[in-house]
């Protein structure tokens, strides 16, 4: 009817090998598929993806780094109106958020103004329009128009 225990052994031996660990092959039946690998080539892909992930990081990095160079350029010009409007004369408290006009008298004094350049008409009191800004709520000015900011 079947085969006895000896025969049983005896062809699990012959479906076997003796040494496993030494052969490039399965060493039984359902055993896994023992391939040779090409570790030049896992190397080399592992290199290009580390490449190329540290190349797209590096330039995100460079990307935000011209942002806040660009930022604190805005920065450094808003401080330097700042400045100069603090310098001018102001007859009256600024309201945060309020458009207002910078002018230059023929002396070379400035002047906050609430009056634009249109609303004077052809009749502008004084030497030259300077600039068109805004107070921000840090107390710095945002120019909206000029032509020497």
């Amino acid at each position: 009817m079947g085969k006895n225990l000896n025969q049983v052994i005896q062809d699990l031996k012959d479906k076997s090998a003796d040494n496993p660990g030494l052969i490039s092959f399965p060493h039984s039946i359902g055993g896994a598929v023992v391939k040779p690998v090409d570790k030049g080539k896992i190397k080399g892909r592992a290199m290009a993806a580390m490449k190329e992930q540290t190349e797209q990081q590096l330039h995100q990095l460079y990307e935000q780094m011209q942002t806040l160079a660009r930022q604190a350029n805005e920065i450094k010009k808003r401080v330097k109106v700042s400045e100069r409007i603090y310098l001018a004369l102001i007859n009256y408290e600024p309201i945060i958020g309020h458009v207002y006009y910078l002018y230059e008298r023929e002396n070379k004094e400035e002047l906050l103004s609430m009056i634009s350049p249109d609303e004077w008409g052809n009749d502008l009191p004084y030497k030259s329009f300077v600039a068109r800004v805004r107070l921000l709520a840090d107390h710095t000015w945002e120019v909206m128009d000029s032509s020497e900011f």
